[in-house]
């Protein structure tokens, strides 16, 4: 899965955010990304809810098309 793909279906499964997904540094195949997520849902949630709303978001392509995902999730303040 290509990473424009992956942050569209992070933006589109979480309002008023922005994603930028990347190929993982040193990643030897194509099914080991990188994002860094913003969005203002992320206020007031841990890291690992955080990251749950966006793996809920990315939905059966987490299991299915991408085999690791490095997350930085941050509020837009």
């Amino acid at each position: 899965m290509e990473p424009a793909e992956v942050a569209k279906l992070i933006e589109a499964g979480l309002p008023e955010c922005t994603a930028e997904v990347t190929r993982a540094r040193g990643a030897h195949d194509d099914d080991h990304l990188a994002a860094v997520v913003t969005s203002p849902a992320f206020a007031g949630e841990t890291i690992v809810d955080q990251h749950q709303l966006v793996y809920e978001a990315i939905g059966d392509a987490m299991t299915t098309d991408i085999h690791a995902l490095e997350l930085t999730t941050k509020t837009p303040e």
